[in-house]
């Protein structure tokens, strides 16, 4: 393989180009891809098959080479990227991924940089050969926007400067993706940037052209086999021949031109063809070997080279064999539509044997195919592999080392699905997604199944189209912008007060709020006991709030709890569970029922959205009669929660209209009325076990009332909170918290809340799960407290229980915790915990074995503080 001295339409000869690969110091030319630069440079191997270890080379000139994969390291971080799709840039370092590379260490990459782009437009065209520019031009007469992307670095991939007006065009850019209605996900690589395009499209062309086929052979793997139209490619676009001696085997007349322009080129050019009557061959009166295969290949085994081919046997029509030296083989066997993005989106395809190839049927409305990737290919005929009768290296995907042997042997084992012989031997499911592979795949099964040509298409693709990095998908949203950061009304409040914020979902919360010196335990116990004994105050205002309303609401809230809402008062309350499919426990909140067709619903903060899908799944999908709406109301309402002995004096000198006497507001219900001047929803609802109220105001008072509140508390010592307070609080009373207390295994009754499970009252999601077998089983893990009998040891969460401490290993376990935490009310540690058949257990000892201990606990009902409940009325 040589660079001549003139030639090649990509590359600047005036501006040389050094970089190093696999640690050799090499040299290009600006507009080099790197594959070209080592063609050009004479390395014909340098990559090892990733299973089996064989020596391979560059096989194609574009992304779907399935050899040549590079780990970039300089001036850019590239983890897996194939050789031909890398721009050679001065002073680039990579390494082969499946030679002699190792991955960078961990934290010295350097990332490309990365945008993210968003655009609208009438026509979205994804190539930009002749049959791309003719629609972009035709939509762009008439006043469309659109928008032509095109992965080569030229439109039409050859320099041609065309630039209608009123297209938009983007080089070097690959449609990752196609989705639903026009939505296109789209890589630009610019420089050093990469830039991802969120695309909105009336209508989409593909003209994404064909995949040039290869025959299978033995041998067919070695350094200096490859596509013919990539020889073409590296000769007309880079100056590169790829060797003084070639040998091109093919089932089709166009290849025969390679062989021509190569020979123009000063190469002496042997044509194999497989056919043996052809006729009208252009053959520069050098007459080609007509119905001869290729039998086999040779290799050097020295360094030189790596295992390059060196020369080619061959087999005639009758028989006869012959070896012929070279230092390229060329193999041509047809062209496959590429059809990857349409396949990806649903779009059908059918056999075309009329050009030897699987072309589009049936797909969206709004998305059509041209030119060569709709099946207008030149024909040949029809050949996938070279029968022999050892076909253990006759390599069909060279990814993943899989030959025509492995795809007879999952046949004999009784698949006949080419899904199936995928799922068996992994062809196509690796980097390049069987783009070399597919479409003989199938064929090899048909052929093997003798079912004919086309009885079974290949293996659907996947976005995203090629490999593309996760850095690049991110883009701009990693660290503080890797998801939204969402605060409350009061959160300069919190701020101002000290607080240390836990992440909740998206919502920042105040954790805890220590004062001077103080550490987390000290600010927490203190927070406890200032709920304890006199008043505290939380941010309440993450907890997910929806309104549900319409003459069906009750029926609808009755389907979606455990328990019966529809005999719910007017201004009541209820606490509700609900629960997955599988019966087990998915989240819970309260119901506040407003008005005889409307409530207020609340869930836990970080399954606001998740229960907001939910319900508008269910009434689209299963019960679209009822006459129901639900809307999400999360951050239209700040939640002031006051909590402790002292509450009801906090909350009368804010100042309300509210009376809030127990005899007029009574536990477990709400009053609208007016606090510190703004219109409010109070509710009588408790997570402490204290006597407690929810102050509800619209967002834009949540500051207001929030400084009302301390401004009034101050002389009663009311004291801000955090999140972990209440934990501590809620699990003092046994209160269980949904996605720590439970993790999608625990059913209601493990919980021991089967009062809050009416199964008289008619259907409810996840009742008929409750009535397996396996939900009733005895041994299921139950909701207990542990009370360490060392009361200085705080037991770790996720700590695993065992029944006996026999120190033996492995120990059967039987539970684990899931909260532990430092009571000051109590003076001791205490934890909630899952463990087998835990209600029978009460007063039993169980063990946590620690690497440096094992701590012994006493098993407790889970409710430790006020058992009787006294405290929550004041």
């Amino acid at each position: 393989m040589i660079r001549l001295h003139e030639g090649g339409i990509w590359i600047d000869r005036s501006r040389p180009v050094a970089f190093r690969f696999d640690g050799v110091e090499y040299e290009g030319f600006e507009g080099d891809t790197l594959a070209s630069a080592l063609l050009a440079n004479g390395v014909r191997g340098g990559f090892l098959s990733p299973i089996l270890g064989r020596p391979r080379g560059v096989m194609t000139a574009g992304p779907e080479e399935p050899n040549a994969y590079v780990e970039v390291s300089e001036p850019w971080f590239d983890p897996i990227v194939a050789a031909t799709m890398v721009e050679l840039a001065d002073g680039l370092v990579a390494e082969s991924r499946t030679g002699t590379g190792r991955l960078r260490p961990a934290g010295t990459a350097v990332n490309r940089r990365v945008e993210h782009r968003r655009t609208h437009v009438e026509l979205l065209v994804i190539g930009s050969g002749h049959d791309g520019l003719s629609p972009a031009e035709e939509a762009a007469s008439r006043g469309d926007r659109v928008l032509l992307v095109e992965r080569e670095r030229d439109l039409a991939g050859s320099g041609t400067t065309w630039r209608p007006d009123g297209v938009t065009y983007r080089t070097r850019a690959t449609a990752l993706g196609l989705y639903d209605d026009g939505y296109a996900v789209v890589l630009e690589r610019a420089g050093a940037v990469d830039r991802i395009w969120h695309v909105r499209a009336r209508d989409v062309v593909l003209a994404t052209g064909g995949i040039e086929r290869t025959i299978v052979f033995a041998d067919n793997d070695r350094p200096g086999t490859m596509l013919a139209n990539a020889a073409d490619e590296y000769l007309g676009r880079f100056g590169v021949l790829v060797g003084p001696h070639v040998v091109i085997f093919t089932a089709r007349s166009p290849a025969h031109t390679v062989a021509s322009t190569l020979r123009e080129a000063g190469t002496d050019v042997t044509v194999v063809d497989v056919r043996s009557d052809v006729t009208g061959i252009d053959t520069d009166g050098v007459e080609p070997l007509l119905g001869w295969t290729i039998a086999g290949t040779e290799g050097n085994g020295g360094t030189d080279g790596n295992g390059a081919l060196t020369a080619v046997h061959l087999e005639g029509p009758s028989g006869e064999r012959r070896t012929i030296e070279c230092d390229a083989l060329l193999v041509s066997g047809g062209w496959n539509p590429d059809l990857a993005l349409w396949r990806s989106i649903g779009g059908g395809t059918r056999f075309d044997a009329g050009g030897a190839c699987f072309v589009p049927t049936d797909g969206p409305p709004w998305l059509r195919v041209v030119g060569s990737a709709a099946g207008e290919v030149s024909a040949g005929t029809p050949y996938w592999f070279v029968p022999a009768e050892d076909y253990s290296r006759h390599f069909v995907d060279l990814q993943r080392d899989q030959t025509v042997a492995d795809v007879a042997a999952a046949l004999d084992a009784g698949l006949t699905s080419v899904e199936h012989v995928k799922r068996a031997t992994h062809i196509g499911t690796a980097v390049d997604q069987g783009r070399t592979s597919g479409v003989i795949t199938a064929e090899i099964v048909n052929q093997l199944l003798e079912t004919g040509p086309g009885a079974q298409g290949p293996s659907n693709a996947r976005p995203p189209s090629l490999p593309v990095s996760y850095a690049a998908l991110a883009g701009p949203y990693r660290g503080d912008l890797l998801d939204p950061v969402r605060t409350t009304p009061m959160h300069q409040r919190h701020v101002e007060a000290g607080a240390v914020f836990e992440n909740v979902g998206q919502w920042k919360r105040p954790w805890y709020l220590p004062r001077a010196g103080e550490s987390m335990d000290d600010a927490v116990a203190r927070e406890c006991l200032a709920v304890r004994n006199g008043v505290g105050v939380l941010d309440a205002t993450t907890l997910g709030k929806i309104e549900v309303v319409g003459a069906d609401a009750s029926v609808f809230l009755d389907r979606m709890y455990t328990n019966r809402m529809s005999n719910l008062g007017v201004g009541s309350i209820r606490y509700g569970l609900m629960l997955g499919l599988d019966g087990m426990v998915l989240d819970d909140g309260v119901a506040m029922r407003v008005a005889e067709d409307g409530f207020f619903v609340t869930t836990t903060t970080t399954g606001a959205a998740m229960v907001l899908d939910r319900f508008e799944e269910w009434l689209q999908t299963e019960w679209s009669d009822l006459r129901v709406s639900c809307t999400g109301v999360t951050e239209q309402w700040a939640d002031v929660a006051i909590a402790g002995p002292r509450a009801r004096d906090v909350l009368s000198a804010v100042g309300t209209d509210v009376d809030l006497s127990n005899d007029a507001f009574p536990f477990m219900t709400f009053r609208d009325g007016t606090v510190a001047g703004a219109s409010a929803r109070i509710a009588r609802v408790s997570f402490t076990g204290e006597l407690s109220y929810e102050v509800m105001v619209p967002g834009w008072y949540g500051l207001h009332v929030w400084d009302a509140v301390i401004a009034a508390g101050e002389p009663f010592g009311i004291t801000p909170y955090g999140t972990e307070t209440m934990h501590v609080l809620r699990a003092e009373k046994g209160f269980v918290i949904v996605g720590q207390d439970t993790d999608g295994t625990v059913t209601p009754f493990d919980l021991g809340m089967d009062r809050i499970v009416n199964m008289s009252k008619g259907d409810f999601v996840g009742r008929r799960s409750l009535s397996r077998s396996d939900t009733s089983r005895p041994g299921r893990k139950q909701l207990v407290g542990l009370l360490p009998e060392d009361r200085s040891a705080l037991l770790p969460e996720g700590a695993q229980l065992v029944l006996e401490d026999t120190g033996a290993i492995p120990m059967p376990m039987a539970g684990h915790v899931t909260s532990s935490y430092r009571s000051a009310a109590l003076g001791r540690p205490f934890a909630l915990a899952m463990l087998e058949n835990g209600h029978a257990l009460y007063e039993r000892t169980v063990f946590v074995p620690l690497l440096d201990r094992t701590i012994a606990a006493t098993v407790a009902e889970p409710l430790f503080y006020d058992r009787e409940g006294r405290r929550r009325d004041g």
